[in-house]
Order: C-alpha cells, then sequence, then structure tokens
C-alpha cells in the first residue's frame, strides 16, 4: 500500500514538472514574440543584471576589504601552474569571489522587495523588467519565500559570473598576460566572453523551471554575449573613474 502510494506521490510530481515546463517554455515563446528579439533580449539583461554587475561588486570587494587589513586572498595561493606563470593571479581573490557573489544576491532580494510577489505566469505580462522570479515555484531554490529565494538566485548568478570570470583568468595566465600587483594585461575577449558564456549556461542548466532558465530565451542570450564586450568596457571605464578599478579593461 505504502510502495503505491509512493508511486502515486511520485507520478503526481512528475506530471506536475512536466506541466511546469510547458507552460513556462509555451510564456517564453509568447515574450519573445510579443516584444519583439531587441526588447526580449534586453529582457534577458534584466533577468540576469545581477551576474552581470557581479564583477563590478568583486571589484569593490577586491579594493575596499584589504584597507580595513583583511585580504587580499588569492584564490590560487600565489602559487604557480607547471608553465611557470600564476594559475590565476592577484586580481581573482576569495573576498571577491565571495563579497561579489553575495552582494549580487543582495541586490536581486532588495530588487524583488521593491517589485513585490511575482504573479503567476498567466497574470503575467511580457515586459524588459519583468519580475526576476516568474515562473521560480518548485525550482531548488525555492524557499517558500520570495526575498530568500532571491537572494538564493542573484548569489547563483553571481558565483556563475565568477567562475567564468576566473576561467578567462586562467586562460590567459597560460597565454603568459599576468596579473601581479600593478601589472594588469589587457585581453578584451577574455575579460569578457567567458563570465557572459558561463552564467548564460549555468542559469538554462541549473535553474529549473523559471522564466530565467527557458531555452526559448538562448537567442537573446547569444545576442547579449556578442554586445559584452561593449557592456563590460564601458562597466570598467566607469569603475576606473570612479576608483574602483587600477585599469580601465
Amino acid at each position: 500500500m505504502n510502495i503505491k502510494k509512493g508511486f502515486i506521490h511520485r507520478s503526481n510530481r512528475i506530471r506536475k514538472i512536466m506541466t511546469s515546463l510547458s507552460t513556462t517554455s509555451q510564456f517564453a515563446e509568447e515574450i519573445v514574440s510579443e516584444l519583439g528579439f531587441p526588447s526580449a533580449a534586453l529582457m534577458v539583461l534584466w533577468l540576469y543584471l545581477p551576474g552581470f554587475l557581479a564583477n563590478t561588486y568583486a571589484m569593490m570587494w577586491g579594493k575596499w576589504l584589504p584597507k580595513t587589513g583583511y585580504g587580499p586572498w588569492p584564490i590560487d595561493g600565489g602559487k604557480n601552474w607547471k608553465d611557470g606563470n600564476r594559475i590565476l593571479g592577484d586580481g581573482k581573490t576569495w573576498n571577491g569571489l565571495i563579497g561579489g557573489s553575495l552582494t549580487s544576491g543582495l541586490m536581486l532580494m532588495l530588487i524583488v522587495m521593491q517589485m513585490g510577489e511575482p504573479t503567476a505566469i498567466r497574470d503575467t505580462s511580457a515586459s524588459i523588467f519583468i519580475h526576476p522570479l516568474t515562473g521560480y515555484e518548485g525550482s531548488w531554490w525555492d524557499t517558500g519565500s520570495s526575498l530568500s529565494s532571491a537572494f538564493i538566485l542573484g548569489s547563483f548568478l553571481g558565483f556563475s559570473c565568477l567562475l567564468g570570470d576566473s576561467v578567462g583568468s586562467f586562460l590567459k595566465r597560460r597565454r603568459g598576460l599576468k596579473r601581479e600587483g600593478d601589472i594588469s594585461s589587457k585581453a578584451p575577449l577574455l575579460d569578457t566572453l567567458p563570465f557572459a558564456i558561463m552564467v548564460f549556461c549555468f542559469g538554462l542548466l541549473f535553474l529549473g523551471d523559471a522564466l530565467i532558465s527557458a531555452t526559448q530565451l538562448a537567442f537573446p542570450m547569444l545576442l547579449i554575449v556578442i554586445i559584452t564586450p561593449i557592456l563590460h568596457r564601458t562597466f570598467n571605464i566607469i569603475g576606473y573613474k570612479i576608483g574602483w578599478k587600477d585599469v580601465p579593461y
């Protein structure tokens, strides 16, 4: 009897998940069609904004925390790879990774505080500034509270971005481009594309049934990846002008 009940429960859960997936997919397709491709790309940028700003937050933590006497703590511990170059370099620190990720989570939590509770998908209108938690019910990061769910989502996006950025730094070091002390090498594509690709891939693969992970948003994501070098360069110039970065790239 218990086995039968367990089977029925699992069957109902699978049916619910499949229905949710179908609803979210249809809604995402309708949004892209209604908004048009350029506006859908802006919506994607809005949904993933905590991830795209994580680098800026990491810069803040990497620059300000050491002034209090704590850090910096390089992720690679100052160690070299077998080619004789640093694994990641001085620019990738634990204070930046952790602080940047958590600040992205806080940012999304504040956004959700301003926007209020998300509505059901059937009651949600197409908009560039759509609620970031649209369709999140039942996802692994759904805690039952929109604020804590937003914090987890934002932190996950921030971590994904910074992980991709670390991959870019690893590849730069393998090419002999240094990031040690005041030396910071310029590599426009490796400075931008890895983090954008990583945050979108992680979003599509690991964020469950929510709108933010709908595969129908893949082409708008591709457009954002293409223009990311321009966006990243703009943010870095601003960071350099206001003293958050040592170099404008």
